[in-house]
């Protein structure tokens, strides 16, 4: 479990009380002599049953944490709701922060990607889904939402560009490359990157991101050494310990974010980038990464979930009810007019309506940033709709 160090804050609904997810934090509000109405995520408390017994709990919550019997039975009798550890999870359904790359991938030297907590969270998913157990649904769902509330946190105050594209992409290509060095520029203007978090397209966003803070060779020598395993079929394994050849050799890169699915079995998580929000229910995923991409949504060619997420994308744009809407990129004019011919569709919808002034197709991902900022500046136009 990875607890992050910031201090505890109240945000929507949950006005009632604050939320700890590190000890430095329960420490602090521990001292005042009152939890009360605070929500504790995920914590090892065991060494804390002092601070709990002389502590008031009225109206806490105590989600997923460690502690004494005589610790917890105190804190019940307090007026505290207190939701216990579930043993043999390859989870923690009640964490207070983000995933980071080595967290899903730990052990991949050892026992290689089958044996990393990213793929026996996917097996067991896949086990527990099948027999409808609603405990596991209940485990999923709270998950999810623990998830959520940690981007919410994270995302706070930043200006964030969803960058979408297919999974297929294969290292080594040229379109690859390209989107690279979207993610590196994009970036680099102080934007906050997210993608879908799968391999592709997606990866190579979050790959120009955490280049983003050194030299530009950096980003060729690393797309050279990516393209001796170009994809993560056959072997999710050989593709995972290339990219972390990679952070080993270049430490110390740039933020970004990833928004991957367990849902989707075929697409683990790509490990560059530095903040994963990783979901059990895909819809929750796909819609959040789109609500969230205020600064807007570049769409490189992709298949099927690229396509829907392109109608995603228009749909919520089209029935805004408050703001202005959101710029919307679609990349490669041949494989939006002809190969997927989504852009006339995209046009034929917006004709009249505000979302029109938020379009545009452009050719290549360098026309990309400029397409984003002309489209950002621009009134948008209404009409009848």
């Amino acid at each position: 479990m990875h607890a992050h160090a910031e201090p505890p804050v109240s945000r929507g609904p949950r006005q009632r009380g604050h939320e700890i997810a590190s000890l430095d934090a329960f420490d602090r509000v521990a001292a005042t002599g009152s939890l009360a109405g605070y929500h504790v995520q995920s914590l090892d408390l065991s060494d804390r049953t002092f601070a709990l017994l002389g502590t008031d709990t009225k109206d806490s919550v105590f989600l997923g944490c460690v502690m004494e019997p005589d610790a917890a039975a105190k804190v019940r009798a307090g007026g505290a709701l207190v939701f216990p550890p579930v043993p043999g999870l390859p989870f923690d359904p009640y964490r207070g922060a983000l995933y980071a790359p080595d967290e899903l991938y730990a052990g991949l030297l050892d026992t290689g990607y089958d044996g990393t907590p990213d793929a026996r969270a996917y097996r067991w998913y896949q086990e527990t889904k099948t027999t409808g157990d609603v405990v596991a649904g209940m485990l999923r769902s709270i998950h999810d939402d623990a998830v959520s509330d940690a981007l919410d946190a994270h995302l706070d105050g930043a200006r964030v560009v969803g960058v979408l594209g297919g999974h297929a992409l294969e290292r080594g290509s040229a379109a690859y490359a390209g989107a690279a060095r979207l993610g590196r520029r994009l970036s680099r203007e102080g934007l906050t990157v997210a993608t879908g978090g799968g391999p592709g397209a997606m990866e190579a966003a979050n790959l120009g991101a955490y280049t983003a803070p050194f030299e530009d060779p950096v980003l060729d020598a690393a797309l050279a050494l990516l393209s001796g395993t170009p994809h993560s079929t056959p072997s999710v394994t050989q593709w995972a310990h290339t990219a972390f050849d990679v952070l080993r050799r270049w430490p110390g890169g740039g933020p970004s974010l990833a928004m991957p699915t367990w849902f989707y079995g075929h697409e683990p998580p790509n490990a560059f980038a530095s903040h994963i929000a990783k979901y059990f229910v895909n819809a929750l995923r796909e819609e959040g990464l789109l609500a969230r991409s205020n600064a807007g949504l570049v769409f490189l060619p992709g298949a099927a979930g690229t396509v829907q997420e392109v109608f995603d994308a228009a749909t919520l744009n089209y029935y805004r009810p408050h703001g202005e809407p959101t710029p919307m990129v679609l990349v490669d004019h041949r494989h939006w007019t002809e190969t997927l011919p989504a852009w006339p569709l995209l046009q034929t919808l917006s004709t009249g309506h505000p979302m029109a002034s938020r379009l545009t197709l452009v050719d290549s991902v360098d026309d990309v940033p400029e397409a984003l900022a002309r489209l950002t500046t621009e009134a948008p136009h209404t009409g009848e709709h």
